[in-house]
């Protein structure tokens, strides 16, 4: 009797569960070199396992914990740590690893103001919430709204010119209403996307040139482009939207004052996000930027910015940002919101897979 055939390729439970984990997870030595780590540390430095493992932890988040004692347990609250968005702040949990000497396990917990916020990589939370209020919605209200309209127009005809006016009103009441519900209807469609190579400057030259139709001369957009990128695995309607709604969203966010929109892409080694079985990551190495240097959302709000009907504009509805997440989820990437640099700016970044070169 044969041995068992072994797939090599599926990773144990232990390392799913490591991979898994939000929290980034390092192993260093008794020199302060980086052994071993989890795919969050990868995210958070934007760079792949080969590169970060060698490394030691002060050229990788800017700390020596030569401070923190290496016998025990110990948590430092409000370090301050590097990352490519710049300074900030950050618990560290610091333990042994008794069977190595000397060796310590290092786990960062980033304040909730620093680092990426509400990376999204599925279907759960705000969107589900998204969808089944929408096709209630579109059940219980667009239908009746139609005849609500067909009795004004009727009304129209035969009221006194003096009542005319409220009967336009209920019309266009009635429009604003129904234009409402057909944007919540974008989450209701579940169809898979067909997905094919794109050219991903193409598509940001498309978008941006639609959405600077009325934007006032107080704003400017700028580009800072890697021409080298391979074409992205995408949806080119729906990327063109993605990107339309977060160049209006950042120009709403400059305010009459106006400032500067920046669009970035740039090809990121290491990110990548598990897959629905849990068997492996798919690499998502292409980032798409859309960087404003507006105030920002009000801190309350900043971790929900991706669920519906949350938004701090008096004539918001909160649903530009939630379809923009639902859409980039269809497409099998990542969307996330973070204030990054020196001055702080909005950052809104898409990551992305690379479409298969044909053999």
């Amino acid at each position: 009797m044969g041995r068992p055939t072994i797939d090599r390729r599926k990773p144990t439970p232990l390392e799913e569960l490591l991979a898994a984990l939000p929290t980034p997870i390092l192993a260093i030595d008794g020199e302060g070199v980086i052994r071993e780590i989890n795919g969050a540390v990868e995210s958070i430095l934007n760079l792949s396992r080969t590169a970060i493992v060698g490394m030691t932890i002060f050229d990788a988040v800017g700390h020596t914990l030569d401070s923190l004692p290496t016998e025990t347990m110990v948590t430092a609250f409000d370090q301050e740590i590097v990352l490519p968005g710049g300074r900030q702040q950050a618990d560290l949990l610091v333990a042994p690893w008794p069977e190595r000497p000397g060796w310590r396990v290092v786990t960062l917990h980033l304040h909730p103001a620093a680092g990426p916020i509400a990376r999204r990589s599925g279907r759960d939370g705000g969107s589900r919430t998204a969808a089944g209020a929408a096709a209630m919605l579109a059940h219980e209200i667009k239908n009746p709204l139609s005849g609500i309209r067909g009795a004004a127009q009727l009304l129209e005809t035969s009221v006194d010119a003096d009542a005319r006016p409220l009967t336009r009103l209920i019309r266009d009441e009635v429009d604003r209403v129904a234009a409402l519900i057909d944007r919540m209807e974008n989450f209701t469609d579940t169809r898979p996307l067909e997905c094919e190579p794109q050219n991903i400057h193409a598509i940001l030259e498309h978008a941006r040139a639609v959405a600077v139709q009325g934007l006032p001369t107080t704003i400017q957009i700028r580009e800072v482009y890697d021409p080298s990128l391979p074409a992205v695995l995408g949806h080119r309607d729906s990327l063109v939207q993605v990107l339309i709604n977060l160049i209006k969203n950042a120009a709403e966010a400059l305010g009459p004052l106006g400032g500067t929109i920046t669009l970035t892409t740039a090809y990121r080694h290491g990110i990548r996000m598990l897959t629905d079985h849990g068997y492996g990551r798919r690499a998502l190495p292409i980032e798409v930027c859309v960087i404003d240097d507006g105030p920002g959302p009000p801190h309350d709000i900043a971790e929900h910015l991706f669920d519906p009907f949350v938004t701090s504009k008096p004539t918001g509805r909160g649903l530009g940002l939630a379809l923009v997440q639902k859409l980039i989820v269809d497409l099998g990437g990542m969307v996330e919101y973070a204030r990054e640099g020196r001055p702080e700016q909005t950052v809104f970044r898409l990551m992305l897979p690379v479409a298969e070169r044909k053999r």
